[in-house]
């Protein structure tokens, strides 16, 4: 028998990721990160180098990451409390801004209590595999193009559980139907999916849990901010406020970081007492909360960044649409702009960034199928007619010559 030593152990394995890394490389999916991508003044422009470039993939969507009111709140806020809370929320980390963000997002979405997380993936991930672990009969009903958070948080439990055709009523109800009504279930999807930018039929899946005895857990991160009256997602826009479970994010259309569940009183109390990622996770520091405070009250009162959003939204896609561009018109503020080919996206997006110094970033699989790739373009409320104009003209010379 061969003893292989420890350093050449090492080389082993590390071969083995450098190989994995290659078959990226080949195949077109290697991520690059641009450092300085991200909306960086009122134009809509970052600094990268020497050059001012256009971001036109931020979820960065009303743009209050750059909001003086929210700037100043994390500024005098990092003044009196500092950078860090100096623990986790059940030893040091929770501070009345923590209770009362809790507060304000649970009464925001008529719910009985709200938590919040480090992101909206911990959300997603810790609340859905701390609560159907602790109902081992549970099965889930899983919208087949929920968000990866979701889908690891489900498989986590080891559950039963059907994934359902992608916003189709049809085919939850006819999986529902399996089982009797006395037995434990719980529906999860999302209401504005991502990549496709298309919307659920949140009032049918409501209807159907309340036919067959389901509890619902209803991503709302990519509505957050940018439906309803006061931004709180489709829920708030329906006027239907029967689902469970509400989560949604701070890191997009509020413009800081974090994420968080609302509903039930006792359900969220068990995660805050059981889920691993809230009890062992340092806590959000008081500073960034406060920031998502102040961010919060801007979504809440403003709706003139919506209508901003929403016009822009529409002037870009009767743009691209008059030049010819393929794109999914949804109904959303997300526009994915296909272009199919892993190598041709990449290629269409270096020259827009070399030539015509607007920043976009290729989607390619496992985010999306193969033969699927495309741009998924926002046009937030700070965007002119004229930068939108700029971007299609080049998309269009870029595409052309791809």
């Amino acid at each position: 028998m061969t003893i292989i030593g420890s350093d050449a152990r090492e080389t082993v394995l590390l071969g083995e990721f450098r190989r994995r890394l290659d078959d990226l490389k080949v195949n077109g999916l290697y991520r690059e990160f641009i450092a300085g991508a991200h909306r960086a003044d009122d134009r809509g422009q970052t600094q990268y180098g020497d050059r001012r470039l256009q971001v036109w993939c931020s979820n960065d969507y009303l743009g209050l990451s750059q909001h003086p009111d929210v700037i100043l709140a994390q500024i005098e806020s990092t003044f009196r409390h500092g950078t860090g809370n100096g623990g986790s929320r059940n030893i040091a980390g929770t501070s009345a801004s923590h209770v009362e963000l809790e507060e304000r997002l649970a009464a925001w979405h008529g719910k009985e209590r709200a938590l919040i997380f480090s992101s909206g993936y911990v959300a997603n991930f810790e609340s859905l595999s701390t609560m159907i672990s602790a109902m081992p009969d549970t099965v889930v009903f899983s919208d087949a193009l929920n968000h990866r958070s979701l889908i690891e948080g489900i498989s986590r439990t080891g559950c039963r559980k059907h994934v359902f055709r992608h916003n189709d009523a049809d085919a939850l109800e006819s999986d529902l139907a399996q089982y009797p009504l006395e037995q434990p279930k719980i529906i999860v999807f999302e209401t504005v999916y991502s990549m496709d930018g298309d919307v659920a039929p949140l009032s049918a899946f409501l209807d159907l849990a309340e036919r067959y005895n389901a509890l619902t857990f209803v991503d709302e991160t990519h509505a957050i901010g940018v439906r309803g009256p006061t931004g709180a997602g489709l829920s708030e826009e329906l006027g239907d406020h029967r689902a469970t479970f509400i989560q949604g994010v701070f890191g997009k259309a509020i413009g800081t970081v974090g994420g968080y569940v609302a509903g039930p009183d006792s359900a969220l109390d068990y995660v805050r007492s059981f889920a691993p990622g809230f009890i062992f996770t340092t806590a959000l520091p008081q500073a960034g909360v406060d920031a998502t405070l102040k961010g919060l009250e801007l979504v809440q009162r403003d709706g003139e960044l919506r209508v901003a959003l929403d016009a822009g939204t529409r002037y870009a896609k009767n743009a691209l649409r008059a030049a010819g561009i393929d794109f999914i018109d949804a109904d959303s503020h997300l526009v994915p702009v296909m272009v199919p080919g892993a190598e041709r996206v990449r290629r269409v997006a270096r020259r827009l960034l070399d030539d015509f110094g607007i920043y976009v970033q290729p989607i390619n699989f496992p985010s999306v199928p193969r033969g699927t790739e495309r741009f998924r373009v926002t046009v937030a409320p700070y965007r002119t007619r004229e930068q939108i104009d700029y971007f299609v003209q080049a998309l269009s010379a870029c595409l052309a010559d791809a």
